[in-house]
């Protein structure tokens, strides 16, 4: 029944390093007691077995054992490796975020960081440094894709129990309850990173700040729980259905009245051209931040901005964008090689199905259709 419990924990946590407890084995002797409560009204030292611990058995949560199992060495030696590499900058970030843990002082902590400047080295460190002290920190981002960069991370939505339809509740709040597992892990945890927050739509973090004080029973923002936000408000931004850019920065967490008990950290020193010394990779580093700093030109007819003529090639149409980046592609579409250099990258659906029309026209050989199935009929099929 232990192995029953245990492969059935395995399976709903799939990217959990999991090990036999003494909780699991209690699990199972509670099964069994309350079985032979069923049948015969006697309890397991009647029957000359060991009685289980329920009270131990409130406490035993998936969530909890989530967050706690990790193993210690590796985290140490993780750490011990790592700090080293940290840059003057990283390295003063990194000090501040341990003191403030180690004080046991809740703050909020923006870090502002554009690509390539090292958050995701620097936050896995972090998180590495409280969980090998035996110390809960948990690992949140607002989508998958960064959730999975991070050790024991999960999106925001699904660990928290987010409101899908936060923009229509006046005051949403997570879906926890203080005995549920998650609450204990948030009660308890000594940090909570919140990755790519920029994302987020403004009352996700609200309805976090509120479920926090009421967990912790403390009015403070976030009930005197240390946060660490990062991102970068130069990317992408919330994202509002059938809004307007004006309703989409009301949406960001800087409009939120939790932003003024926000304090910024900041990375700037670029790792990608630090570490290899290259000058064009640097200049475009730069045009970028200029971009998202807004101090490129605007036109004001039209709400554009003028582009150097050393940030990009500009083309006039779908067929020369084509051309410019899949040059003979008759002849070069079989070499992997190339193909792996070159990409073209659209943000609309309707335009990426066009692009690749135009490239598979480009190519001169016989189609193929490759079909498949989702059901079958007959049950031996599977």
């Amino acid at each position: 029944m232990a192995e029953d419990i245990f492969r059935r924990i395995r399976k709903e946590n799939s990217k959990m390093n999991m090990n036999f407890t003494a909780e699991i084995y209690n699990e199972a002797l509670i099964m069994i007691e309350d079985l032979c409560l069923e049948i015969a009204n006697k309890v397991l030292n009647q029957l000359g077995m060991p009685s289980p611990n329920r009270s131990a058995a409130a406490s035993f949560d998936v969530e909890l054992c989530r967050e706690q199992n990790y193993n210690t060495g590796d985290l140490l030696s993780y750490v011990q490796s790592n700090i080293p590499k940290l840059t003057l900058e990283q390295k003063g970030i990194y000090d501040q975020i341990m003191q403030t843990v180690n004080n046991g002082v809740g703050e909020i902590f923006f870090l502002d960081a554009p690509g390539g400047t090292g958050k995701t080295f620097l936050i896995r460190l972090i998180l590495a440094a409280i969980r090998f002290q035996n110390d809960i920190a948990l690992a949140l981002a607002s989508s998958e894709i960064a959730a999975t960069l991070l050790p024991g991370g999960r999106t925001a939505h699904s660990a928290l129990k987010l409101p899908l339809n936060l923009q229509f509740i006046e005051t949403p709040t997570c879906n926890i309850s203080k005995a549920s597992g998650m609450g204990k892990v948030l009660q308890k945890c000594k940090l909570i990173v919140w990755d790519e927050c920029t994302m987020a739509y403004k009352k996700s973090l609200e309805a976090l700040d509120r479920s926090l004080q009421d967990l912790r029973g403390n009015i403070r923002p976030f009930g005197d729980a240390l946060i660490l936000l990062a991102g970068d408000f130069r990317q992408t931004l919330p994202v509002i259905p059938r809004s307007t850019p004006e309703d989409e920065i009301n949406a960001c967490l800087k409009y939120s009245t939790l932003w003024r008990h926000v304090n910024t950290l900041k990375l700037t020193t670029n790792m990608r051209v630090q570490l290899q010394n290259d000058r064009s990779a640097e200049i475009f580093s730069h045009q970028l931040l200029e971009i998202g700093n807004g101090k490129v030109l605007v036109d004001l007819t039209s709400g554009r901005v003028s582009l150097p003529h050393s940030f990009c090639n500009l083309v006039t149409s779908k067929e020369e964008l084509v051309e410019k980046v899949f040059p003979n592609i008759q002849t070069n579409y079989k070499n992997h090689d190339w193909l792996s250099e070159r990409a073209i990258l659209a943000a609309k659906n309707k335009d990426v199905y066009e692009l690749n029309n135009i490239i598979q026209s480009n190519i001169q050989s016989e189609a193929v259709t490759y079909k498949s199935v989702d059901t079958v009929v007959e049950a031996d099929e599977g």
